[in-house]
């Protein structure tokens, strides 16, 4: 129990060594691309300071497999340069008996990760997203989801819009009992225009059963008119930017994903790349035990062998053949090519039976 706590703790405090050398790497090359994007704004060193601040988090938590296996190679280089390897296999300690610690370990880190760290790179990433919005100050479009229905708004030089809409077709390019209230540059409301259904097209919203109302009038009411059906409404929206206005399924705290992916489908939206994403986050505590048990089956052995080089090597390659693999799955995923379970899950399982393949044939030949 003593040399398994010892071990376990070896490899968190190799875990943090790297996540701590790779967050300061990250943090310095990110001020200077906000630097140098807004120069133009003048935003100054503590500016620039703030957005990588808010956006290095995010940038970590994709990488946290190949920060667990490089943390794992640190861990076993250590233990062959100093020969505590060949004590504890000489105290007749196996090989895979003495993994059980470290990857409790990565299933620990898996777990505390997807409940504390993901939901704070959720907020950051929110976070940085007001702060380059306000920073490139230029017209944006956001997008939200509650019981009453979609919500977007878009901006444009002649002040903003916010939409509202009951219901839309899966990428929001159609919208079905649709509000549009205009504000003006004083921040009050010019005009409101009731319709149907309103359909996306280039540079405009073609607009079916549309009704409208001058807000700046004496009586909104009495003066509303009915438009005529091949009624438009110009907008700087595309599909395109619809799209990205839900934001990276990574933007979603893990707790509240499922909450979430409700309400795309009730709002009649695809969730399916939120579900894949969520599946991942369930399966990334095996991704980091998959990494341990990679990173062990290469550079678990003597330092005297030789060949040092050459194992890290292959190991690192090996974490990157796997980390490349997942997020290949989950693009075939978010497509719809394979099934969502698969796309999150047969990456870990199979690189771990493969590590524990290769484990067992070193251990027992």
């Amino acid at each position: 129990m003593i040399l398994s706590r010892y071990i376990a703790l070896r490899f968190l405090w190799a875990y943090l060594q790297v996540l701590g050398s790779f967050w300061a790497i990250m943090m310095l090359i990110d001020m200077v691309e906000q630097l140098r994007r807004f120069s133009g704004q003048g935003i100054g060193t503590a500016g620039a300071l703030q957005l990588a601040a808010m956006n290095t988090p995010a940038s970590l938590y994709r990488i946290l497999p190949l920060i667990t296996i490089l943390a794992a190679i640190t861990l076993f280089l250590s233990l062959a340069r100093s020969s505590e390897l060949v004590v504890i296999r000489a105290a007749g300690r196996s090989a895979l008996r003495f993994l059980a610690a470290p990857v409790l370990m990565a299933l620990l880190i898996g777990g505390v990760t997807i409940a504390v760290f993901n939901p704070l790179v959720a907020a950051t990433q929110k976070e940085y997203d007001r702060l380059w919005a306000a920073a490139a100050d230029g017209a944006v479009s956001t997008l939200s989801l509650a019981d009453t229905g979609l919500w977007l708004r878009q901006g444009t030089d002649e002040g903003q819009t916010v939409i509202r809409a009951v219901r839309s077709n899966v990428d929001g390019t159609e919208l079905y009992g649709v509000t549009f209230l205009r504000f003006g540059e004083g921040g009050l409301p010019d005009e409101r225009i009731e319709a149907d259904s309103a359909r996306l097209g280039t540079g405009a919203w073609a607009l079916t059963g549309g009704k409208r109302w001058d807000m700046s009038g004496a009586n909104p009411e009495r003066e509303a008119t009915i438009l005529p059906p091949d009624a438009t409404l110009a907008s700087n929206l595309t599909a395109a930017r619809i799209r990205d206005s839900f934001g990276d399924p990574s933007a979603v705290p893990f707790w509240g994903l499922p909450a979430y992916i409700a309400g795309l489908e009730r709002a009649g939206f695809s969730a399916r790349a939120h579900r894949v994403w969520y599946q991942m986050e369930l399966a990334q505590p095996l991704l980091l035990v998959a990494m341990v048990l990679i990173a062990a089956g290469f550079t678990m052995r003597h330092a005297r062998f030789g060949k040092t080089g050459v194992y890290v090597l292959l190991a690192i390659l090996g974490g990157f053949f796997i980390f490349f693999l997942r997020n290949f799955a989950q693009v075939l995923g978010n497509n719809g090519q394979i099934p969502i379970l698969l796309s999150a899950w047969a990456a870990p399982v199979a690189a771990i039976l493969l590590a524990l393949g290769l484990l067992l044939h070193l251990e027992d030949g």
